[in-house]
């Protein structure tokens, strides 16, 4: 049974029709790492400065982090702040997920729950390999 509240429309987002496997790649990558969209930079001006601003801060956390200046509790505090505004850019500016498999093109559109799974779940692996690399490298305390 297929839920009402679910949203099951599809999207086609600006990167889908990228030909080629680098191409389509280059634009997966950048997709997945860079929250904004250029629709959204001219919606909402104020919240996207905030945004960058914020991700500038996260930016240097992981660089005082990796200089071992930073407790890993501040680090995992600032990366779970910028997921939470992650999830609200995203649902402004990209408002879409993924349907089926992670290799596939097919998109719907995002309702909050699926945004905030797949920020969380994509953070978390970002965050998991930074935080393993720079624990493999003494450069974080536990």
């Amino acid at each position: 049974m297929v839920d009402p509240k679910m949203p099951t429309d599809p999207f086609e987002p600006d990167h889908a029709a990228a030909g080629g496997l680098l191409p389509w790649l280059v634009v997966e990558v950048r997709d997945h790492l860079w929250p904004w969209s250029r629709h959204g930079f001219q919606r909402h001006r104020a919240l996207q400065g905030a945004g960058l601003a914020l991700g500038l801060a996260a930016t240097v956390v992981w660089v005082l982090a990796a200089l071992g200046q930073l407790a890993a509790g501040a680090l995992i505090g600032w990366w779970f702040g910028w997921s939470v505004f992650e999830v609200i850019v995203r649902l402004g500016a990209k408002p879409y997920v993924k349907e089926g498999p992670w290799w596939g093109r097919r998109y719907r559109r995002a309702s909050r729950m699926d945004m905030i799974c797949y920020v969380g779940f994509k953070n978390l692996l970002i965050g998991a390999s930074l935080f393993i690399a720079l624990k493999s490298l003494g450069l974080v305390t536990v």
